[in-house]
């Protein structure tokens, strides 16, 4: 499976831009869609024809945060099956609360660099 478009999902500009920064610098042609919430975030997957191949998703966001966004989405039909948490956040109840919803693969913390970028797309998606 080739990763056509990433939607990230984090109220950080500076965290935004980093992904971004690193998902062109691993494939330019990949779309990237950025949403700085979780309640924003379901607005525009709503709205799409295609869901994204992948969403990176951040836990603390004003308005819903990541576990809030999860709990609508997990379940939701039409969902990208790859939700990867990228967060800063260490705490061993954040990963295995996020953990526990199935759309999630993988539970990483940021930063992330080129190599984590390449071995998510590679495990997650071949």
């Amino acid at each position: 499976m080739s990763i056509k478009s990433i939607m990230i999902i984090d109220d950080s500009e500076m965290d935004q831009y980093l992904a971004k920064y690193m998902i062109k610098k691993y494939d330019a042609s990949i779309e990237t869609l950025q949403t700085y919430d979780g309640q924003e975030a379901l607005e525009v997957l709503q709205s799409l024809e295609k869901q994204p191949d992948l969403i990176f998703l951040d836990i603390n966001m004003p308005r819903m945060n990541g576990h809030e966004f999860l709990e609508k989405y997990d379940n939701w039909e039409g969902r990208s099956e790859v939700v990867i948490m990228l967060t800063s956040s260490d705490q061993e109840q954040d990963k295995e609360k996020s953990m526990a919803f199935k759309c999630v693969k993988k539970y990483c913390i940021k930063p992330m660099e080129l190599p984590d970028l390449k071995s998510l797309i590679t495990d997650e998606c071949h």
